[in-house]
């Protein structure tokens, strides 16, 4: 029997936002194995998902490389795939299927587009309703794609909780990748001085950096999370987020698992893209969006978190 495969290959916030559709796919081919080709840093988190049957990592080296493709196309031919459900819908994986997997069945945001539509115009659609929509032009019915489950992803926080604080926590994401610095709020380090301030001993205040945020971390006036003076894993990482009493966050992969998570919390936006765009309010989780995020006070942010922290 064929095999079915989907691509998405990070970021992380991608990835939390896929396992909806992911988990569609698997509940609809229940008599087939499902894979996910994704990046190595996201290999060992995805593969203790319950609705994949096997992660396969792309190297993702560059694409003139053909040694590179030819080991990619022998690896990808040993699992007798027969359809191919591109959630990543990049130049990558649009080159992929011209020379790599163009034999397969093949669904993307290009078999989606209707008539006379572009992909600019499909790529206007909030995430979550454009993956509803690619799955749904292949028959599949879409119950869980805007109803993500995380429960699976969830480890032992115990011993992390005891060293670091003995309350209710605030958990603050200060950080952004090198390349989208422009998602960045400048005046975190105010923030949770006033934060210490306003609530004095009722809330510890807890950063988690990520292995390239540790140093940035040490600048802050908040207990920086650690196991063995390395970062955490995801799988902790979304334990900790969904133990908060309140998440305050950049545009970036934790604020999509407090909103999944359906936690209180703030995420703060520039002009870079809108909320809506990228899925990520509810009712509890909410966006401040501003034209320039230099110009976002403290005093509005914190006006904010008096409204919903209770």
């Amino acid at each position: 029997m064929s095999n079915i495969l989907i691509i998405k290959h990070g970021s992380l916030g991608d990835l939390i936002q896929a396992n909806g559709a992911i988990k569609d796919i698997k509940e609809f081919y229940k008599n087939r194995k499902v894979f996910l080709l994704t990046s190595k840093s996201y290999s060992i988190f995805m593969s203790e998902c319950p609705y994949l049957d096997g992660v396969i990592i792309d190297k993702r080296l560059p694409r003139w490389n053909p040694f590179f493709l030819y080991n990619l196309k022998k690896l990808l031919s040993k699992y007798n795939f027969s359809k191919v459900f591109d959630l990543q819908n990049s130049k990558r994986t649009k080159f992929y299927k011209r020379f790599i997997l163009g034999k397969m069945e093949w669904s993307s945001s290009e078999t989606t587009l209707s008539a006379g539509q572009t992909k600019k115009d499909f790529d206007v659609y909030p995430v979550l309703d454009r993956m509803e929509l690619q799955l749904k032009k292949s028959g599949i019915p879409t119950k869980f794609i805007k109803n993500i489950d995380l429960s699976w992803a969830k480890g032992d926080l115990s011993e992390i909780i005891k060293q670091y604080t003995n309350r209710d926590y605030i958990l603050i994401f200060p950080f952004c990748s090198k390349k989208h610095q422009k998602k960045k709020w400048p005046y975190f380090k105010d923030l949770i001085s006033k934060i210490r301030r306003e609530y004095k001993n009722n809330y510890s205040v807890l950063v988690a950096p990520g292995p390239n945020e540790i140093k940035e971390a040490y600048e802050l006036n908040a207990k920086i999370i650690l196991k063995d003076n390395e970062p955490i894993d995801i799988k902790m990482l979304i334990s900790l987020i969904s133990d908060a009493k309140f998440v305050i966050s950049n545009d970036t992969g934790p604020a999509h698992i407090a909103s999944h998570l359906n936690k209180k919390g703030l995420v703060l936006f520039g002009s870079h893209t809108s909320a809506k765009k990228v899925s990520i309010e509810n009712s509890d989780f909410k966006a401040i969006s501003v034209n320039n995020l230099s110009e976002l006070s403290v005093e509005r942010v914190i006006g904010e978190i008096k409204k919903r922290l209770n």
